[in-house]
């Protein structure tokens, strides 16, 4: 090799080193970034290295950061290969294919599956037992697009491929098999929508304080008994 090959290998070599260096901040702040959001929802975390080093949540969400780069490269084994050491060491499973945004807080995270075509938005938080998954009814996409912002409670299930607006809460337990609007609450077997605002829920991650809509249907058939009581009397 003459001086101007060893120059060209130099340079090639620096801008290699360059953009290693460049990818390895980008993860740092992505990484803190993500650390940042869970001190920011859970009064628990009392310092960053707990929740980097103890939460199961971020340590499986860093994995799948990692199994779903190689799998938009085809590295279909690998990828897989890295999901499934992450359930095993988290009990948190997420295909490599799920596309997830920033932000997410899986809380506790046991049971939690997120299924292949599941796309999740920014910003969400995620209990134990929630499943993200299909019906078995549908193909290509088979898993439910959640928004940003949204909140589902322990033990939810979000089933094929619906979608949940942004700044909605599914509460505990509840089985959503149809799409949800944005800002509306959703709880029941099947889920049913108590429409009105919400908080973002970065700000209210309350999941008790929820809207009954069963109570509701009551007392609104309560006041039309008593109306048509009064109308019969009235009758009389």
């Amino acid at each position: 090799m003459n001086s101007s090959d060893y120059r060209r290998e130099a340079e090639r070599f620096e801008k290699k080193i360059k953009q290693l260096k460049d990818r390895a901040y980008s993860v740092l702040g992505e990484l803190g970034s993500e650390v940042q959001s869970i001190r920011d929802r859970d009064p628990a975390a009392r310092s960053n290295a707990e929740v980097l080093l103890l939460y199961p949540g971020l340590h499986a969400l860093m994995a799948h950061r990692i199994a779903h780069a190689l799998y938009k490269k085809g590295q279909f084994f690998a990828a897989r290969a890295i999901s499934q050491a992450a359930r095993n060491a988290t009990g948190i499973e997420i295909h490599p294919a799920a596309q997830i945004g920033k932000g997410l807080f899986i809380d506790h995270g046991c049971a939690v599956v997120i299924g292949e075509t599941t796309i999740i938005g920014d910003n969400c938080t995620i209990y134990q037992g929630v499943t993200l998954g299909g019906t078995g009814k549908h193909v290509g996409k088979r898993h439910p697009t959640i928004g940003n912002n949204v909140m589902i409670g322990a033990g939810a299930k979000v089933l094929g491929p619906v979608v949940i607006g942004d700044n909605t809460k599914v509460a505990a337990g509840a089985v959503v098999l149809k799409d949800i609007p944005e800002n509306s609450t959703a709880v029941g077997i099947p889920a049913r929508v108590v429409r009105g605002k919400t908080a973002p829920q970065t700000q209210n991650l309350d999941q008790t304080n929820i809207p009954d809509p069963v109570a509701q249907e009551l007392n609104v058939l309560k006041d039309r008994i008593a109306e048509l009581e009064k109308k019969f009397g009235e009758d009389k």
